[in-house]
């Protein structure tokens, strides 16, 4: 970190350190959809549409000593297939006819596994995903398991959501096999630690917790680069929930713990993240995650002087009007909270006569 000058006025070193904390990109204009251009060496950044608020992801190419392996596969649309088709097109089309050699999926969530099984069918390529995420992509498809409709309108009855904003979240979903149409029957597994070799360098699997439940980032220390997924992303904040199928869980100190583990991690190392722009700052990234929930943590805290629910609070960490999908994520993310504050002692939990679970500080 630089030093500013002592002659500096307060308000300038305040500046210089804010900037300090914020990501730096080494480049602001992404890839039109269908293309791809080198961001690291031997790494090149693909770009697709999402038909979310959130309108694209980021997929990522890493040479290979046949062709590429490929970070993520995008969700099912038809400008997606129309993107793969012609890009498969055209590594066939090289001199040393290239090919897709690996399908690593970093985890179940549709805009990530999308086409994997379809990638696959259409490359010969295997499908790299970790035991969790990729029996979890299944139990979600399949709505079992605690996954689904009932289960998540009982879980937030349970914390206070109306019937009737319950049901629109219900009728609002389907999403996940509209943007999954199949899924792969077949994989290798990946564990925390493990090495994948592709094109004549190391890069290390890197599990994380918290966002889903066993997310696959990839780490080249000879390149200097972790393609990060969902873990870690320049301006949003990842969304970290509390679901039925797991009511009780601490997914937030999942995931916090996991962050100190990429903080591990040199500081100029390039992210390359799923949403946004790939940027450098890791360290300082990590530090603004932890003071972006502590300040929610510290909010939610003060709220519960008297007895709330998770529904009673959405105002109190999202300030806009929640559409029925939105209102999904956020109470998924109100829960996580609150488990947060429940764990660490400082709120308690109780189960009123009404069925409605509230929160109240200790």
């Amino acid at each position: 970190m630089s030093h500013p000058s002592p002659g500096l006025a307060a308000e300038n070193v305040e500046a210089l350190v804010a900037a300090e904390r914020l990501p730096r990109y080494p480049r602001t204009q992404a890839p039109p959809p269908g293309e791809t251009f080198e961001i690291a060496p031997g790494v090149r950044w693909l770009r697709m549409p999402l038909p979310f608020a959130l309108n694209h992801i980021n997929l990522w190419l890493i040479e290979d000593d046949a062709g590429w392996v490929i970070v993520d596969t995008g969700f099912a649309l038809p400008a997606v297939r129309e993107c793969w088709t012609k890009i498969l097109a055209e590594l066939a089309a090289t001199p040393r006819g290239e090919r897709i050699t690996r399908i690593v999926v970093t985890h179940f969530h549709p805009d990530h596994v999308g086409l994997a099984a379809w990638l696959a069918e259409q490359s010969g390529a295997p499908v790299l995903m970790t035991l969790g995420e990729y029996l979890t992509a299944h139990a979600v498809w399949q709505e079992i398991g605690g996954h689904g409709n009932e289960p998540m309108q009982r879980q937030f009855g349970r914390h206070g959501l109306s019937a009737e904003r319950g049901a629109a979240i219900a009728a609002g979903r389907g999403g996940y096999n509209r943007g999954v149409p199949t899924l792969p029957t077949s994989y290798q597994r990946l564990f925390d630690g493990a090495v994948l070799h592709i094109g004549g360098r190391d890069w290390q699997v890197r599990v994380g917790h918290g966002h889903s439940p066993e997310h696959a980032s990839l780490y080249c220390a000879e390149a200097g680069v972790l393609i990060s997924g969902d873990m870690l992303l320049p301006k949003i904040s990842t969304n970290i929930s509390v679901f039925a199928v797991t009511p009780d869980a601490d997914s937030l100190a999942d995931y916090l713990a996991s962050l100190d583990r990429l903080r591990e991690l040199p500081a100029e190392t390039l992210i390359l993240p799923s949403h946004g722009f790939p940027f450098y700052g890791l360290h300082a990234r990590v530090e603004a995650q932890h003071a972006h929930h502590d300040e929610r943590l510290a909010l939610l805290e003060l709220s519960c002087s008297s007895p709330q629910c998770a529904a009673d609070l959405l105002p109190v960490l999202f300030e806009r009007e929640l559409d029925a999908h939105q209102t999904m994520f956020a109470m998924g993310e109100a829960i996580a909270h609150l488990n947060r504050l429940e764990h660490a002692g400082r709120v308690r939990r109780l189960d009123g006569d009404d069925g409605v679970t509230r929160f109240v500080r200790v």
